[in-house]
């Protein structure tokens, strides 16, 4: 990574990160964005030559490509889309005369080909290519073996840290919590309003279940007081965690009342055999109706419900967590066929890596 100029860190949303001041791209100066673009650019040029550079986010991943003189290719993001340059014509000019040298433009989902064109104006040569999912690593796991390994993990976690760090004693309550198999939920993700996660927890009400809620942002104090007793929330997991943590629960819920570029929580729930509930919107209904595909057309009805609906999410959860263990595992084994079919890793660096259509 080159050495940012004046240590100054763009993002789209405020956060902390060590060594460096975040600031948000919109806040920054023309000339410091050159600057971050230029020096990123000459790191390129000095590793080059290249038959190609992938660049992530419209901005800064576009000017960068461009600016590198080498081949590049470029994935848009709601992030920088939604966060950065929606109402913003200067950054929007900005990223569509740098995607105009591009070789291909990748949207994660047709929702985001749709605010691409939104907020930048028509762009050539764009593609759908969704995120990928690792299928070797979020895969079904046998409930024992699943618990003995998230002990493990959980048993390795620090004592102490930020918010980005699990909370302490997560091996003692988790082994607590699933002593019995009881029906779970499972929401993974950020915890902030947007994610809708109080929707979940209204949902919860009046139904037998309890829920895993995994997650950190500003938003978890007021959560924690709508949460109903049986919840454990869990602070920030990894990877190494949460791949063994699926496959104890019975369900998991992208309650997003907020567009989302491609629902890859609800991608890697279904990798591991854990049926996806999800808010039919955005990439999150594209993700639906993929495994919808695959589980058949009375449960693909289960597997959206309309966002902030907390009836309707009650009703999805009910009949899903109703159905025998047996049929369950048999609809989480197709869903992960789906993301086998759509999203594995394989098959979306295939089409990332494939010769650019006129």
């Amino acid at each position: 990574m080159p050495e940012l100029p004046g240590d100054l860190l763009p993002t789209f949303i405020l956060d902390r990160y060590e060594g460096v001041e975040a600031r948000l791209l919109g806040d920054f100066t023309e000339a410091e964005r050159n600057a971050y673009v230029e020096a990123n650019a000459a790191a390129l040029r000095e590793l080059g030559p290249a038959d190609l550079v992938f660049a992530n986010h419209v901005l800064l991943g576009a000017p960068v490509g461009a600016a590198s003189g080498l081949p590049y290719r470029v994935k848009a993001h709601g992030s920088e889309l939604e966060y950065a340059m929606r109402g913003r014509e200067d950054l929007a000019r900005w990223g569509a005369e740098t995607l105009a040298g591009a070789e291909v433009v990748y949207a994660g989902s047709e929702h985001i080909r749709e605010v691409l064109e939104d907020v930048c104006g028509h762009v050539d040569r764009v593609e759908i290519v969704p995120p990928g999912v690792d299928v070797e690593e979020f895969r079904p796991e046998d409930r024992e073996a699943a618990l003995a390994a998230l002990l493990e993990e959980a048993s390795r976690d620090p004592d102490g840290g930020d918010e980005r760090q699990p909370d302490p004693g997560n091996a003692g309550r988790f082994a607590e919590f699933f002593a019995e198999d009881a029906p779970t939920v499972l929401y993974f993700g950020k915890l902030i309003e947007n994610k809708g996660v109080h929707v979940l927890l209204e949902a919860l009400r009046g139904l037998d279940a309890r829920a895993v809620v995994v997650g950190f942002g500003d938003y978890r104090d007021p959560l924690e007081e709508l949460a109903p007793p049986e919840t454990l929330f869990t602070g920030a997991l990894e990877h190494r965690h949460l791949v063994h943590l699926l496959p104890l629960c019975d369900v998991a819920v992208v309650p997003s009342i907020f567009p989302e570029a491609f629902g890859m929580v609800a991608a890697e729930a279904a990798a591991a055999g854990v049926l996806p509930v999800v808010s039919s919107h955005s990439g999150l209904a594209e993700v639906a109706a993929g495994i919808g595909e695959e589980v058949g057309a009375e449960t693909a009805e289960l597997l959206s419900f309309p966002a902030g609906d907390a009836d309707a999410l009650r009703a999805r959860l009910s009949a899903i967590l109703a159905l025998p263990p047996e049929r369950r595992r048999e609809l989480g084994l197709a869903a992960r066929r789906a993301v086998e079919t759509h999203w594995s890793w394989g098959v979306v660096a295939a089409r990332l890596l494939s010769p650019a259509t006129a």
